[in-house]
């Protein structure tokens, strides 16, 4: 079965952005420090970067390695869409769970005003011989991850060296304390951390 991983920075103080939705403030490091990261960060999950920005990577041929389908809150589409791009992940198939969102935004999204459970799990059941092998990458925000934790089987959190003081939370949902186990940590020199998480 497919698996619904959540791959999301995180400050220290739990939250993926600022009340506004900034998330200029996580710090990145030096130059150089900022380039290995992302560069290492990049070869691991390429199909994580927008599709705009792909080429000024290196990216813009490069095979999805991870994911082949993003799901989002609308907060989290918002800010491509604000800037005019309406298919950000187009390497990728996109849901966009949004209830005021219109439905023809673009034809490569696909707005989903319901249930995300419904929908994370009819993606789960798709098989290789459907032409969709690899996982699901939950992009993000809050109130989506707090509503889909039923259905996430991997977290791998970027987490920064950075206090936010207030902000969009990890997750926003119901008490429901679950559990996970480190599979995998990796520090860089610029502080930053990251780690692979399994469901138990």
């Amino acid at each position: 079965m497919r698996k619904l991983v959540y791959y999301v920075a995180v400050t220290l103080d739990g939250r993926i952005a600022g009340p506004g939705g900034e998330y200029d403030f996580f710090p990145a490091g030096d130059e150089q420090q900022a380039a290995a990261y992302a560069a290492w960060t990049n070869a691991l999950y390429p199909e994580t970067v927008p599709t705009a920005h792909r080429p000024a990577v290196g990216l813009a041929d490069a095979p999805n390695r991870r994911f082949d389908t993003v799901v989002m809150g609308l907060g989290t589409y918002r800010p491509a869409l604000d800037a005019g791009i309406t298919s950000p992940y187009a390497h990728l198939r996109q849901y966009v769970v949004s209830s005021t969102l219109k439905p023809d935004t673009d034809p490569a999204v696909t707005v989903v005003p319901g249930d995300p459970l419904a929908l994370v799990r009819e993606l789960k059941q798709e098989r290789k011989e459907d032409g969709e092998g690899l996982d699901i990458w939950l992009c993000g925000g809050g109130k989506l991850a707090g509503a889909l934790l039923p259905e996430i089987d991997e977290l791998v959190i970027k987490n920064y060296p950075v206090v936010a003081g207030a902000g969009i939370p990890a997750f926003d949902g119901a008490f429901d304390p679950t559990a996970f186990d480190v599979s995998e940590r990796t520090a860089f020199p610029n502080g930053v951390t990251l780690t692979r998480l399994t469901r138990r």
